[in-house]
């Protein structure tokens, strides 16, 4: 019973110290041999390959500083620096371990997440940049089989969602925060693209005018495409979907493309933008009406000397081609934004379901924190019914070591008193049967003596009168030697034992 109740549940902890021993670090995983690993990691609990995913998407986020940067510098240089990851090597490695090699080299934990499933060869692909990292994504590499430059030699790149220049993806959509090539249709972070130089003034083949504009140079392809009309056809499409804070932050992306514009119509964009974030700022929700964009952006078009131009020399081209090229331009730009929005929405769908599952995850983690709670409150319980049996049970011993103490004694008391009263027996047998044998030895020598009287009573008188007569020595002799005999037997006397043997 002390066995079974020591420290309340040994049991468990036993369980527990079986599990530690088997359990696979994430060091291990990213230095061991693949088919080492795998069998560790047969044999784990799904609770543990959970927590191992757990402890890395810990490391991910950072929330431990300086210490977790390092540890994720660690592990990455390790996986990286590995030449037996192959991909025959790859499709034999557990599912998790697969998960958590390929979240180590692309520092994406979305891969970790419990309700994002990945088919093994996916990951495998992913692994050795044949496949988009970007789970919303997940193309085959290279996307729609460009054969550029950035996509022929940039391990991973996929032009379908990242940038060109800093190799991420984001799910910003209907923004002016990426822009894209409209030859190529490689996309660029703005921000990415005014830092290194690939916005800014000149010559527009398309415009055919001596005023410099505001251009993009795409990096992949190294061709140029007008920001204006871009910026026109994106608030065209995108802006009755926007809000206030939404517009704001996109007039403040025009503002920084046109900062340094040279023509009078980039000019007048920047300052048109630039006042009406002030007012947008300075108004309420309500009163936000993006159509003063679009409205602006015509006034800017009519006014420009771009316009004025290109009325007075119809001989570049006819009214009929420049709307033919606008419209093919506009349709272009609306099969590109429908495009992205399909592809938005379904990335929001999926963070969608992914929050939707991440909620019942919560609520089925909440419901077992509940059951655990009152399983715990249970064995405590039986813990203290068992404690207090043990103490009644201790209590209920020494009672009976007591009661059993007190026996003893008295059982010694009565042994002391039953040899007293045996000693005390044997004294008095041994008087009385030394007083019937004084008895009968004085009864033996009382007929003793009348036998001789009467032996002598009946003898002659001559005889009687020589005294050193020869006849009388054998019958004296013959009774002294009978006197002396019943003295023996006295002096001899049996003890009580050795009467009751006879």
């Amino acid at each position: 019973m002390e066995k079974d109740i020591r420290n309340g549940i040994p049991k468990l902890q036993v369980i527990r110290g079986s599990s530690r021993i088997d359990r696979v670090s994430l060091r291990e995983i990213a230095r061991e041999r693949v088919d080492l690993v795998v069998e560790k990691m047969k044999v784990m609990p799904e609770e543990h390959l959970e927590e191992i995913k757990n402890e890395l998407r810990s490391i991910l986020e950072g929330t431990g500083g300086s210490h977790h940067i390092e540890e994720f510098l660690y592990l990455q240089k390790f996986v990286q620096g590995r030449g037996d990851l192959t991909p025959t090597m790859l499709s034999m490695a557990h599912h998790v371990q697969l998960e958590i090699l390929v979240a180590i080299k692309t520092g994406i934990q979305a891969f970790l997440h419990p309700s994002v499933t990945i088919p093994q060869s996916h990951l495998v692909e992913v692994f050795l940049y044949k496949r988009c990292r970007n789970i919303a994504c997940q193309s085959a590499l290279p996307a729609e089989e460009c054969r550029c430059n950035v996509c022929a030699n940039r391990n991973g790149f996929c032009n379908l969602c990242m940038c060109v220049i800093c190799n991420k993806f984001d799910f910003e959509v209907n923004t002016c925060r990426w822009v894209g090539c409209d030859f190529c249709s490689h996309w660029t972070h703005t921000d990415c693209a005014i830092r290194v130089g690939q916005i800014g003034t000149g010559q527009s083949i398309k415009s055919g005018t001596g005023h410099a504009e505001m251009l993009f140079r795409c990096q992949a392809c190294q061709k140029t495409s007008e920001l204006f009309g871009w910026v026109k056809d994106v608030f065209q499409q995108c802006a009755p979907g926007w809000d206030r804070d939404a517009l704001v932050r996109e007039l403040e992306f025009v503002c920084k493309i046109f900062r340094l514009s040279e023509d009078p119509k980039g000019r007048n964009l920047f300052r048109k933008c630039a006042n009406l974030i002030e007012r947008l700022r300075n108004s309420s929700p309500d009163s936000v009406n993006p159509r003063m964009i679009l409205h602006a952006l015509r006034e800017l078009e009519m006014d420009s000397p771009k316009s004025s131009e290109n009325e007075e020399s119809g001989r570049l081209i006819t009214p009929q081609e420049a709307c033919n090229r606008i419209a093919e331009v506009v349709q272009e730009a609306v099969r590109k934004m429908e495009l992205v929005a399909e592809e938005k929405m379904g990335l929001y769908k999926k963070a969608r379901t992914a929050v939707e599952a991440c909620d019942r995850e919560l609520d089925e983690k909440a419901r077992q924190v509940q059951e655990f709670k009152a399983e715990r409150l249970r064995k405590k319980q039986q813990v203290e019914e068992l404690e207090s049996i043990v103490r009644l049970k201790q209590a209920e011993a020494e009672m009976f070591q007591l009661k059993a103490s007190e026996a003893r004694q008295e059982a010694e008391r009565l042994q002391s008193i039953a040899l007293a009263k045996s000693e005390r027996a044997e004294q008095d047998y041994a008087s009385l049967y030394l007083k019937r044998r004084l008895e009968e030895a004085e009864a033996e020598k009382q007929f003793l003596f009348e036998k001789i009287k009467l032996q002598d009573g009946h003898r002659p008188p001559q005889a009687s009168s020589v005294p050193g007569d020869s006849s009388q020595a054998p019958s004296q002799a013959l009774m002294l030697s009978k006197i002396q005999d019943l003295l023996k037997n006295v002096r001899t006397m049996p003890t009580k034992s050795e009467a009751h043997s006879k």
